[in-house]
């Protein structure tokens, strides 16, 4: 994709339905010139208002989809502005399990003005199974008591801390937001299932002995709808670590009716008896927690209750950064 870019927010009200544009403003801010919306639409990323014309003006290359929405698929509301960001000779780019390639009036306007279109979440490779081989080099993957609670963050947030101490470590993204972030990996939840385990050890191949791939997880073993790429994730990567993942504002399982949120231990040893199948060596290296909800007193409270209940390093990537987890996985060494 051509960088910069202009994030498209459309109607949304709610941020939490553009994790694709905020992911990239949070992670990537010096390539987002600014973010567009339309009428009705609420979001705001803290990016200046550009229409598509300033956009042009200003050099954005790329219009990207920001939107997230359940289903994965284009809305027809979505279109006029898609046209008419082709038609000023900008990219467009999307995440979406809906290809803007396969819909037939935006793929006609791109080539009617010899536009790209990227579809970010259709791996372009071809996997074959998992073979469950060990790999030389180290891998730390992030786990969640449920979707939507700051993986794909906190693998980012350690990438970063540990690329600060001199280690030699790589985010590698598993979604379509990370592949914008990082500029590469594969979607795994477009994977055939029987390849997703195969998938993951190509996106995490043999590295050197002291080289980490921090690896971005998905969905989450304790969700009904979409607990199976998660067991993929864990066979593949071979984790030598995991971070367990938490809102501490939930209490139910999100998108469905009566699964609430197992204890943290709990979902620390089905996490594990799962790893060991591919790595019995696999612990856990800390719990990341979004405390959003908290005061910031109320938020401090909360970790070191978690942090001496559980033994582990508890942070909020967001609030505090993930040093300690760091610090942990530093000691082991």
């Amino acid at each position: 994709m051509k960088a910069p870019y202009l994030l498209f927010l459309g109607t949304e009200t709610i941020l939490g339905n553009a994790k694709t544009a905020a992911g990239l403003a949070y992670w990537r801010p010096e390539l987002c010139l600014g973010q567009i919306k339309s009428a009705g639409g609420t979001v705001n990323l803290g990016l200046k208002d550009l229409s598509l014309e300033e956009a042009v003006e200003v050099g954005v290359k790329t219009l990207i989809i920001g939107i997230a929405p359940f289903g994965g698929g284009i809305d027809e509301r979505w279109v006029p502005t898609i046209i008419q960001a082709l038609s000023l000779g900008l990219d467009v780019a999307a995440g979406l399990h809906q290809r803007l390639n396969e819909h037939s009036v935006i793929s006609q306007a791109a080539k009617k003005f010899n536009r790209d279109l990227n579809d970010v979440r259709q791996p372009k490779k071809i996997f074959t199974v998992g073979t469950g081989a060990k790999r030389a080099g180290k891998r730390l993957l992030t786990v969640g008591t449920d979707c939507a609670v700051g993986k794909k963050y906190t693998a980012l947030a350690i990438e970063r801390e540990m690329r600060s101490r001199g280690i030699n470590a790589d985010f590698r993204a598993t979604g379509q937001t990370g592949i914008f972030i990082a500029g590469g990996g594969f979607s795994i939840d477009a994977v055939v299932s029987d390849f997703l385990s195969g998938a993951v050890e190509t996106l995490s191949p043999n590295n050197t002995v002291d080289h980490w791939d921090i690896i971005e997880g998905q969905g989450s073993l304790y969700h009904p709808s979409y607990a199976a790429v998660t067991v993929g994730l864990i066979h593949g990567s071979q984790a030598d670590k995991l971070v367990l993942c938490h809102d501490a504002s939930r209490e139910y399982i999100d998108d469905v009716d009566g699964y609430p949120i197992p204890e943290l231990q709990e979902c620390m040893n089905g996490y594990i008896a799962i790893a060991k199948l591919t790595n019995n060596k696999a612990s856990f290296a800390g719990i990341s927690v979004n405390t959003s909800h908290f005061s910031e007193v109320d938020a401090q409270q909360y970790l070191q209750k978690l942090a001496q209940q559980y033994s582990l390093p508890c942070c909020d990537p967001v609030r505090g950064g993930v040093a300690e987890i760091v610090d942990n996985l530093e000691c082991e060494l």
